[in-house]
């Protein structure tokens, strides 16, 4: 392979990389939304089930900041995040990238969402994200622009990403 060919190779695989699980309109220049609109949700104005062990995973990882690649608190992204949660609370293995974990467990109808669902958004062209779904419209996930946090599904970004919700028993 010629050095040139090398060069591009190498270069299509790191815009590949870079773009794999965006999160927001900052890594989707064609969102159309302005990423003013994606809603800050403090917690005191989340709801939550305390008990649950979900809850409590998201109080450790609150604030993580976002890595491509991480899976650790020194950053994580989000299918990471979703993988480490599945690890640690269910002691269940899923797949490491947000394309495989589209296709694991069942999908489900947007009404009938429940606590737990992973919820799934095309946030541009190849670009995939993923969360897991509390209540009332809320999902925790890994941000690319604020780290681990909780979302409201109808913000207008969210809502206008959204792809679909499935359930891993």
């Amino acid at each position: 392979m010629t050095h040139s060919a090398t060069q591009t190779l190498v270069t299509l695989v790191a815009v590949f990389l870079l773009t794999a699980c965006a999160s927001g309109p900052e890594n989707n220049p064609t969102a159309r939304v302005n990423i003013k609109q994606i809603d800050v949700q403090l917690e005191k104005n989340v709801p939550h089930k305390k008990s649950d062990a979900l809850f409590h995973f998201y109080k450790t990882w609150h604030k993580t900041p976002y890595r491509y690649g991480g899976n650790s608190r020194k950053g994580v992204d989000c299918s990471g995040f979703v993988k480490i949660a599945f690890s640690q609370l269910f002691h269940q293995s899923i797949p490491r990238t947000t394309h495989l974990q589209s296709h694991i467990g069942t999908q489900i109808d947007y009404e009938d969402r429940q606590y737990g669902d992973l919820v799934f958004f095309k946030t541009g062209y190849n670009m995939l994200h993923v969360g897991f779904y509390l209540e009332d419209n809320s999902f925790m996930h890994a941000s690319s622009s604020k780290g681990v946090i909780i979302s409201r599904l109808d913000s207008p970004y969210w809502a206008d990403t959204f792809w679909q919700i499935r359930r891993v028993n």
